[in-house]
């Protein structure tokens, strides 16, 4: 037997309890009282995703800014959502970090009260309620627009969703997309390397190569980070579930595709022959 007030009538989800019972606790409650500005706040930048056959890749660089100013080099922007999912940051960081927690708490919440998965569509739509409880303070200048990849158990192929500061959904259907003040060079740079025939392996290479790009053309982008050997955080989501590539493999093909730029554009490891 659940606690008394633990589900609201007629919903499942734990964003609309929060909000009811602590509306303290969510996402933003502090800056909207402070009346807090964007231009204070760090922002995350340039997120990539990609599809293959049998699933999707996530990608993300690792510098935050304010302003002018390097706030961190090795900040995490791309998260699980849950089993099958994953999602990356752009935007006011620390807001958005707070957002993907409560995304994370409410696919689960969901999954214990209803005792079934939301479907792929319905964890996007989950998403996009979130965003769109934001818009007070996107407009005053902190806002979140993450990338939603999934995994869909029904039709077994990964999707990818974007989203506006208003909550607008949409699913991209090019097999790739991208986000964040980088956004422009990488998709242009996924525009030359993406194909449907991709595997995993061409898809977070392409991924890597896309970000670099967009780190050599946008001064908000951390490109990957030689010296200190911080590269940008990976994730595959398959029928297998999440899981996140480990450092040294994500640095080794970061090393290829860096070494590879002084003999051909696109370096030797990538999808292009």
């Amino acid at each position: 037997m659940l606690p008394e007030g633990t589900r609201l009538t007629g919903s499942s989800s734990f964003a609309d309890y929060l909000a009811a019972t602590a509306p303290e606790l969510m996402p933003g409650a502090a800056s909207r009282a402070s009346g807090a500005h964007g231009d204070l706040a760090p922002h995350a930048t340039t997120i990539v995703s990609a599809t293959f056959d049998g699933g999707v890749i996530m990608a993300g660089d690792r510098r935050a800014t304010m302003g002018n100013v390097i706030a961190q080099r090795d900040i995490e922007k791309v998260f699980p959502a849950d089993e099958y999912s994953c999602i990356g940051i752009a935007g006011s960081a620390g807001l958005a970090i707070e957002m993907v927690r409560l995304f994370q708490v409410e696919l689960e919440h969901y999954e214990k009260i209803e005792g079934t998965v939301l479907s792929a569509d319905g964890k996007a739509n989950r998403l996009a309620a979130l965003i769109r409880g934001n818009l007070g303070l996107a407009m005053q200048g902190l806002a979140v627009v993450p990338l939603f990849a999934s995994f869909d158990l029904e039709t077994q192929q990964g999707r990818i969703f974007s989203y506006d500061v208003t909550g607008g959904r949409y699913e991209e259907h090019s097999g790739f997309h991208t986000v964040g003040s980088g956004s422009l060079f990488a998709r242009g740079s996924l525009k030359k390397l993406y194909n449907r025939g991709m595997t995993e392996g061409d898809c977070v290479t392409a991924a890597i190569q896309a970000l670099y790009d967009a780190a050599d053309d946008d001064s908000a982008t951390g490109g990957p980070d030689l010296t200190r050997r911080i590269f940008p955080v990976v994730a595959v989501v398959t029928a297998d579930g999440y899981r996140r590539l480990a450092d040294d493999e994500v640095g080794a093909i970061a090393d290829d595709v860096i070494g590879g730029r002084l003999a051909r554009p696109d370096g030797p490891s990538a999808p292009l022959s």
